[in-house]
């Protein structure tokens, strides 16, 4: 079984997206057209390439999350929060 200790979950419902990482949770608006993220491409410390599935459209597109402002904003410390995790998964519970 892989070890989940490391890693983060990103999923959504409606226009927010969750970003999980053990017991913290961050919540944050993102756009109206947003169905549902379907796979991780990239996780660089914070950043993060992703394909979704947006309203009205049949192909799959990249977006890009940039959690480092969301964390500041929340007067969470980055480097402290992002440094144990090795890698995200999409995941709706």
């Amino acid at each position: 079984m892989k070890n989940t200790l490391n890693t983060a979950f990103l999923s959504n419902n409606g226009e927010y997206t969750f970003f999980k990482f053990r017991d913290r949770v961050i919540t944050f608006l993102t756009g109206k057209r947003l169905e549902k993220y379907k796979k991780i491409l990239e996780w660089d410390n914070g950043y993060i390439v992703v394909l979704c599935k947006n309203k009205n459209e049949d192909k799959l597109e990249e977006d890009y999350i940039d959690l480092l402002p969301i964390l500041d904003n929340l007067y969470i410390e980055p480097e402290e929060f992002l440094a144990p995790i090795k890698e995200v998964e999409v995941r709706y519970d």
